[in-house]
């Protein structure tokens, strides 16, 4: 198995870091990079899993390309030889796994989509019979496909705070009504599109979330975008009803983590080997599936 790339230092420049990417600011625009940390629980791992960042960062490229019909997005080039210097100078860290974009406006709300009643969702309906404060019908088991993808947003937190899900006419008091509309009408149509064609590459996408800003006033797809870190993907073909679908993401290191002996607070333990080949190969699994190409 390669090595995992945790730590990115590109001498003479400062980034803000996140859990799992770095993001190096230039003037107009950002460079972002995704690294192979993995987080479980709010904390980061001591030690990453391989290729990771570069499977998050080519699948952002694969969607933002399919999407742009839908809505422009801040993707420039993800080609370190398009980055400015010094960034240019460092492919054997930044290769692949990193993304110029344009600096947008960022609009602090989360745009959740379900499709599929699990998570927060589920527990939310078993007390309730609601998703986001709306009700549903009743009779829905865990993991049911929903009679339609339900939107709901949710506020987007400084870092090292929770988000916390609200309801869509709060939404409509904090960023006004015609830019709520706007973003609720892109983002249910990003979602069907993109679980419609994931059906057929045998991935269900439950829910995804998507982030925007703004250029100008006009609405940009920013972020990473349909990714195994910013969605639930179900294999299609092991998929039942009224049980937990595995997923192709880090269901293997959270699996792990309750097993062992640790509050889930820092520092984390580290991951055994198997744990981490087994979360790798899900993640390249998912890029593989829905671009028919490998890295």
């Amino acid at each position: 198995m390669s090595q995992a790339l945790t730590q990115i230092d590109i001498p003479n420049t400062t980034s803000r870091s996140g859990k799992v990417r770095e993001i190096f600011e230039l003037e107009d625009q950002l460079i972002f990079v995704a690294s192979d940390r993995i987080s479980a629980f709010d904390c980061v791992m001591p030690n990453g899993i391989p290729q990771k960042g570069e499977v998050l960062t080519q699948i952002s490229k694969f969607w933002f390309e399919r999407t742009e019909d839908v809505v422009k997005n801040h993707m420039i080039s993800v080609d370190v030889a398009d980055f400015p210097a010094p960034f240019n100078e460092y492919p054997e860290q930044l290769a692949g796994r990193s993304m110029l974009v344009k600096k947008t406006e960022v609009i602090m709300i989360e745009c959740i989509v379900r499709g599929y009643l699990i998570g927060s969702g589920w527990k939310e309906y078993q007390k309730s019979g609601t998703i986001g404060g709306m009700p549903l019908r009743p009779g829905y088991k865990m993991a049911d496909k929903l009679d339609e993808p339900i939107f709901t947003p949710s506020t987007k937190a400084e870092q090292g705070l929770h988000d916390e899900n609200i309801s869509y006419d709060q939404m409509k008091e904090i960023i006004g009504e015609d830019k709520s509309e706007k973003l609720k009408e892109i983002s249910l149509r990003l979602y069907k599109d993109a679980a419609e064609f994931a059906l057929t590459k045998g991935i269900i996408i439950a829910d995804t979330k998507f982030e925007f800003g703004e250029i100008d006033g006009e609405i940009i797809l920013i972020d990473e975008v349909l990714t195994p870190d910013s969605s639930r993907f179900w294999p299609a073909d092991t998929y039942e009803v009224g049980c937990s679908p595995m997923s192709f993401d880090k269901q293997f290191v959270r699996d792990y983590l309750e097993t062992v002996d640790w509050d889930k607070t820092p520092p984390a333990p580290a991951l055994p080997e198997e744990i981490l080949e087994k979360s790798q190969a899900k993640y390249l699994e998912a890029y593989e599936r829905l671009t028919e190409s490998t890295l």
